[in-house]
C-alpha cells in the first residue's frame, strides 16, 4: 500500500512496489491521459510532473514515491484545459494524431515553469518527447505562444 498525492488529492494504492507509476495511474486510478509509448523512458508519452519536474512515469516505481511528492498528470494540469500550453496547442492546432500530446504538453509546461521565455535551444534540450507525426515545428511554435500567453500577451 502506498499513499500518493496525485493532482492535489491523496489516494491510497495497493500495488507491488516495482509497479511503474504509469500503470498505477492508468490501470488503478483511471487517469488514462498519461499514455504508454515505449516503456523504457525514451518517447515521453508517459510524462507527468513530480514536484514540478517532467518525469517519464514508466521509469518511476511506486516504491520510489512518497506522499510528500506532488504528482500531476495531464488531467490535473489545469482546470478546464486552461493552462497556457493547452490554450496554445488548441489555438495553433499542434497535434495530428494526438497520442503523444499529453506527454508533450507536460514537458512543455515544466519547461515554461523553469524558463518562462525559452529559446529554441532550450526547447530542443528540454522537450525530448517523440512525435511520430512530426509536429515538432508546431510544438515549438506552441511553446513560444504559451510563453506569451503566460505573460498576458496574445
Amino acid at each position: 500500500m502506498a499513499k500518493l498525492n496525485i493532482n492535489g488529492k491523496f489516494t491510497t494504492v495497493d500495488a507491488d512496489g516495482n509497479t511503474p507509476l504509469l500503470w498505477v495511474l492508468r490501470e488503478q486510478l483511471g487517469l488514462t491521459g498519461t499514455k504508454y509509448g515505449c516503456g523504457i523512458g525514451v518517447c515521453g508519452a508517459c510524462t507527468v510532473h513530480i514536484d514540478g519536474k517532467a518525469v517519464r512515469s514508466c521509469s518511476v516505481t511506486l516504491a520510489s514515491l512518497n506522499e510528500q511528492q506532488l504528482i500531476v498528470t495531464i488531467e490535473g494540469l489545469a482546470e478546464n484545459n486552461r493552462h497556457p500550453v493547452q490554450r496554445a496547442w488548441h489555438q495553433l492546432d499542434v497535434p495530428q494524431c494526438g497520442y503523444c500530446q499529453p506527454g508533450m504538453i507536460m514537458s512543455a509546461a515544466a519547461l515554461l515553469a523553469a524558463k518562462p521565455d525559452p529559446s529554441d535551444a532550450d526547447i530542443d534540450a528540454q522537450v525530448t518527447n517523440i512525435c511520430r507525426c512530426g509536429t515538432f515545428n508546431r510544438v515549438r511554435q506552441g511553446i513560444h505562444l504559451a510563453a506569451k500567453l503566460n505573460k498576458g500577451e496574445s
